[in-house]
């Protein structure tokens, strides 16, 4: 006998955290929507998190309390679906998709399953193409390209919230007079956070080509599991349907784990490393993988996770398992920050591995590679003599030495600092970087081609203070 969706059950058996127990029922699937009538005639809203022929476990988004054994749950025989629309951007919505912003409930054009599926390697294009931040640690040494997967490596009471603020605001493809969107999604923040966001966000005008979803720290834990895939769901629709360049920006990954953490406890699940589930990994990969370029479309997604290492660790296992998924990562140093460094981007440890193929001639400029290869290797050697002058003193360094670590110091103060509105082009960094190249011997200058270093290099150009662009 076929059972109506629309049954209530009344046989909920023990609630644990946000999950509740509901046994004899009519199979259901997974991921099903579910809804919960208290007694009181509230309702709440909750998903199937776990079915089998003798128990259904539901995750409810807005809390349990309240719930007791009078509750009456009904199974709707659907997922959970997102309504998009052009029009969503400019709009400040929850983590689970409601507004904030006092507007009226997103007009759909189609309403779309967040779970969503990574990007058939078959139909997968290259990430190439450069997409311009604004931070010079990023455009000139660790370039973000069209459909890279690119994580923020941070930890607790770093600026990496103002850095995600700065890219969003920022961020702009070049070039080409291409539709660009920002969706940006916080989890676990504070209120104090988020209206920091909205403000960014209002005070420079970006809203207008953004999409917020805001999940604050005293919203439901399991609000967290969806909020990113809201968000990537939107992504894609802007991306694939209307051939928008889509940057995604997720802060923080830490508080989403900390969810998948928090509910495989009360599910009684077998931990993994540190408490965590067994499948964070493919969790994780689940999300990160929904960025990319496929053929024959115009849009791409970018994504830029960011996340807090517990005790700046960087073998943890949510920093550890996102550097297997994703093309590198920019690490935020907590020795620049004390110094007073914004944005302290730590350029030796940071990586981005799909730099090449957004660079250089056509993209950038020709230089661009030889450059950075040379001021990273000038800054590495000028951090290693900080220890040896520390203990022989300055004074007995040789000439060479001393300035490799005055370039150090210089990189810091002139290239790494900026200011937290300073939008600087990608020109404006490798001219920068080349003003600092100058103080060091051409000698020294072994990793760039001769020809460029006679047609750039600063003792060679005859420049005009008002122009930037040594072009």
């Amino acid at each position: 006998m076929n059972i109506p969706l629309t049954k209530e059950y009344k046989t909920i058996c023990e609630v644990s955290g946000p999950l509740v127990f509901v046994e004899n029922t009519h199979p259901v699937g997974f991921g099903e929507i579910v809804s919960l009538r208290l007694p009181s005639g509230e309702i709440k809203r909750g998903q199937v998190l776990d079915t089998s022929i003798e128990m259904v476990v539901v995750q409810v988004f807005e809390g349990t309390d309240g719930i007791d054994r009078q509750t009456s749950v009904t199974f709707l025989g659907e997922t959970i679906k997102i309504p998009v629309s052009i029009d969503m951007l400019g709009r400040i919505l929850s983590g689970s998709g409601v507004p904030l912003d006092g507007g009226p409930e997103v007009l759909p054009e189609k309403r779309l399953d967040i779970i969503g599926s990574s990007i058939n390697p078959y139909s997968r294009e290259h990430p190439r193409e450069f997409i311009q931040t604004g931070i010079s640690t990023i455009d000139g040494n660790n370039s973000l390209v069209r459909g890279q997967k690119l994580p923020i490596f941070s930890g607790s009471g770093l600026p990496h919230n103002e850095i995600a603020l700065q890219i969003a605001k920022q961020a702009k493809v070049l070039g080409k007079a291409e539709k660009f969107a920002v969706i940006f999604a916080a989890m676990g923040i504070t209120n104090e956070e988020a209206q920091a966001f909205i403000r960014g966000f209002e005070s420079t005008g970006a809203l207008s080509r953004a999409v917020l979803f805001l999940n604050l720290a005293d919203d439901p834990a399991v609000e967290r599991l969806i909020t990113p895939r809201l968000a990537l769901t939107a992504a894609e629709y802007l991306a694939f349907e209307h051939d928008m360049q889509v940057l995604v920006i997720l802060t923080d990954i830490t508080n989403y784990c900390e969810a998948l953490r928090q509910i495989g406890a009360a599910r009684e699940e077998i931990p993994g490393r540190m408490g965590y589930p067994g499948y964070m990994y493919t969790d994780l990969a689940m999300i990160y993988e929904r960025a990319g370029r496929i053929k024959g479309k115009k849009g791409s997604i970018t994504q830029i996770p960011i996340l807090t290492m517990p005790g700046d660790d960087m073998t943890h296992p949510i920093p550890d398992l996102t550097g297997y998924i994703t093309e590198g990562q920019l690490v935020i140093s907590r020795e620049l920050h004390r110094k007073g460094i914004y944005p302290p981007i730590y350029t030796l440890p940071s990586l981005s591995r799909l730099m090449k193929t957004g660079i250089g001639d056509g993209f950038t400029r020709e230089d661009h590679q030889s450059v950075s290869d040379q001021v990273y290797a000038a800054y590495s050697e000028g951090r290693d003599l900080r220890g040896l002058a520390a203990i022989v003193g300055k004074g007995a360094l040789s000439v060479r030495d001393k300035s490799m670590l005055e370039f150090a110091d210089l990189f810091e103060k002139k290239c790494v600092k900026q200011g937290r509105d300073e939008d600087r082009t990608v020109i404006q960094t490798l001219n920068l970087f080349w003003d600092l190249l100058s103080t060091l011997p051409r000698s020294e200058l072994n990793r760039i081609d001769d020809a460029l270093i006679e047609k750039y290099h600063p003792d060679n150009i005859e420049k005009d203070p008002a122009d930037c662009s040594r072009i």
